[in-house]
This record gives structure tokens, sequence and C-alpha cells, in this order.
């Protein structure tokens, strides 16, 4: 289980690390942005059900801790809907994993490389670079 730690840790929100990944994606791409949103989730029965939800802003802090020591893969149909959600009136409204799109596996996922004349390609993809012995590192696709 991973955390989203918010606002200094008066906020705590525990998630799989999977879940989690995908949040932080969409988080992050919203808040390079300067947009502000709400982002609501349901409460496990454990926890007692109900609803919470936070305004998410680019004053506020954020930590993403993660228990796993490997990255999850990414399902960008996920990570759309998720997105969608976000942009909506309604905020970021966490929904389970969509089934039917496998997830990218990290050796495609595209990268950002940086050339000496501080040009950064959007759609290229790992394996091609490296093949050209090219230095990279992967980016997150937000």
């Amino acid at each position: 289980m991973g955390t989203l730690r918010y606002d200094h840790g008066t906020v705590d929100i525990e998630m799989d690390d999977r879940t989690l990944a995908h949040v932080r994606l969409v988080v992050m791409a919203k808040l390079r942005r300067h947009e502000s949103f709400p982002f609501t989730w349901e409460d496990s029965t454990g926890a007692g059900g109900g609803w919470n939800s936070i305004w998410i802003h680019p004053g506020a802090s954020f930590h993403f801790a993660f228990l796993g020591g490997r990255s999850p893969r990414v399902n960008t149909l996920w990570v759309e809907q998720l997105m969608a959600s976000a942009n909506s009136a309604a905020g970021l409204v966490l929904t389970r994993e969509p089934a039917g799109q496998p997830p990218l596996p990290p050796s495609d996922r595209p990268v950002a490389v940086t050339t000496r004349a501080g040009v950064v390609p959007t759609e290229v993809r790992a394996p091609r670079l490296r093949a050209r012995g090219a230095v990279i590192r992967e980016a997150s696709p937000l």
C-alpha cells in the first residue's frame, strides 16, 4: 500500500501502489499547468466507508510514498479516464482500473531526450534510441 500525503501530512490517503502511480500522473500533469481541482475517493469498508474530497492546488504540498520497489506499468486508458474526470466540473474521482487494454511495458513508454540544442523529442521510443547509443531517461507519459 502506498500513501498520498497531502498538505504536510494533515491528510494521508492510502491506496495500492498501482493506483497511486496512476493518480500521481494525473495530479502532476494538472499541477504542471497550474490547475486546481477537487479529488474525491471512497474509503474502504474497513476504514468505515464513505467519501472524502480534498482541493488540490499548486500551493499544496504532496508526498507520494510507494511501498513497492518497482514502478507499476502504466495503463494509458485508465490515465485518460482519470484525466477526463479531473478536467470535469466534478474533478478527479478515483475509479477502478478498466479492463481491456494491457499496460505499456517500460521499454515502450515515451522518453524525454535532451539534445545539445535543448530540443526534447516527444514521441521517440526507447529501443530505437538505445540502438543508437543515446543516453535516455524514462519520462512519465503525462
